[in-house]
């Protein structure tokens, strides 16, 4: 077997989305290697150098990201999709995390089983398990959101929901876009917890009948509804070339003697917004490179109080720090989508670089 070495990083946080109650506990957070390759024969590209046994899901992992109203708009989009395509109203949610999607398709009258370790709520609709073939459950459609890129054999993990599915029903698949991550030179998107990452040929190539596919979230996430009885090993054509740019760690540098250069000269500090994977990510590079963020700001309150793996900043709710920083203040916003919605929570009065359009 042949593989195409793509990009790699050493020493990254094994979970980024998992949060720490001390700063040393985070600062000691386990690490592992990132050697992203691409297979010869499938076309698929995933970390090679990836341990599974590094990686056990906990309620200590936070990823809820619909606290946003930009996210929660998302969400509509995605469920215009489950309803176009799922006639039938029994689902099964495959990594349903802390049930918010679950519950608004419920709301939206679908019939919902979720399985998912980190839940922490009551809902009796959510097993708190991995999902397992010997569940014994079935339904008329399967909902994986950004499951597949956690899964260390995705084709096997497909499989093993076919054949618990009877081999029928049809499947809704969303995970982030490797295209958009190197189109855009989206470093702080490689991260250990994502061990597969994947192009829309892929899924062409994945199964037989597909019925819709598309980017959503400003292209960052793209999806698959497709026939889970038509599921295939994928197989690379000839002509399809892919490589990282040479560039594609160019704005690390960049970014660091913006922060530099904003600290010495003018006494600025600077603010990273966005205490999930990229802003785990982002923080981490920029020590390497010698300068620290001064706040982390995240308006998820289970993040909050808490502390980033890696750096072991701690992480702090948007009305704790925004009076006391001045106006020249640097806003590292880690998702351009959630720009307006920052910039009107803050009365649009800081200096805001959104790292994943590289505007600096």
């Amino acid at each position: 077997m042949a593989f195409q070495e793509l990009y790699r990083a050493e020493r990254l946080p094994v979970f980024q989305n998992r949060m720490f109650s001390s700063h040393d506990d985070a600062s000691a957070s386990p690490t592992g290697d990132i050697v992203l390759v691409r297979d010869s024969l499938t076309g698929l590209v995933f970390n090679s150098a990836f341990r599974e046994e590094l990686v056990q899901y906990d309620a200590d992992y936070q990823n809820e990201q619909a606290v946003s109203r930009v996210f929660r708009s998302h969400l509509d989009e995605v469920t215009n999709v489950i309803c176009r395509h799922f006639r039938q109203r029994d689902l099964i949610e495959v990594g349903c995390g802390k049930g918010y999607f679950l519950e608004h398709l419920c709301r939206q009258g679908f019939s919902v089983t979720g399985f998912d370790p980190t839940y922490e709520g009551s809902n009796p609709h959510i097993v708190k398990s991995y999902f397992e073939p010997t569940t014994g459950l079935s339904a008329d459609g399967v909902v994986l959101r950004h499951v597949l890129e956690h899964v260390s054999n995705p084709v096997a993990f497909l499989q093993s929901i076919r054949d618990a599915n009877g081999g029928r029903g049809r499947v809704y698949i969303e995970v982030p876009c490797l295209d958009w991550i190197v189109d855009n030179r989206a470093w702080f998107d490689i991260f250990y917890e994502h061990v597969n990452y994947f192009r829309l040929a892929d899924f062409h190539r994945m199964f037989g009948s597909v019925m819709e596919v598309g980017h959503v979230f400003g292209g960052q996430y793209l999806y698959v509804v497709a026939d889970l009885a038509t599921l295939r090993q994928p197989r690379l054509e000839c002509d399809d070339g892919f490589s990282f740019p040479a560039d594609f760690l160019s704005s690390v540098d960049r970014y660091a003697q913006k922060i530099r250069d904003g600290k010495l000269e003018r006494g600025r500090p600077v603010v990273v917004w966005g205490g999930a994977s990229k802003g785990v990510i982002f923080s981490l590079f920029m020590r390497r490179r010698g300068v620290e963020i001064d706040f982390v700001i995240d308006i998820n309150p289970a993040k909050q109080g808490r502390f980033l793996a890696g750096t072991g900043y701690p992480v702090s709710s948007p009305q704790k720090v925004i009076d006391r920083l001045p106006a020249e203040a640097i806003v590292f916003v880690m998702n351009g989508n959630y720009l307006p919605e920052i910039q009107e929570m803050t009365s649009n009065k800081f200096n805001y670089l959104t790292v994943d359009h590289g505007n600096v």
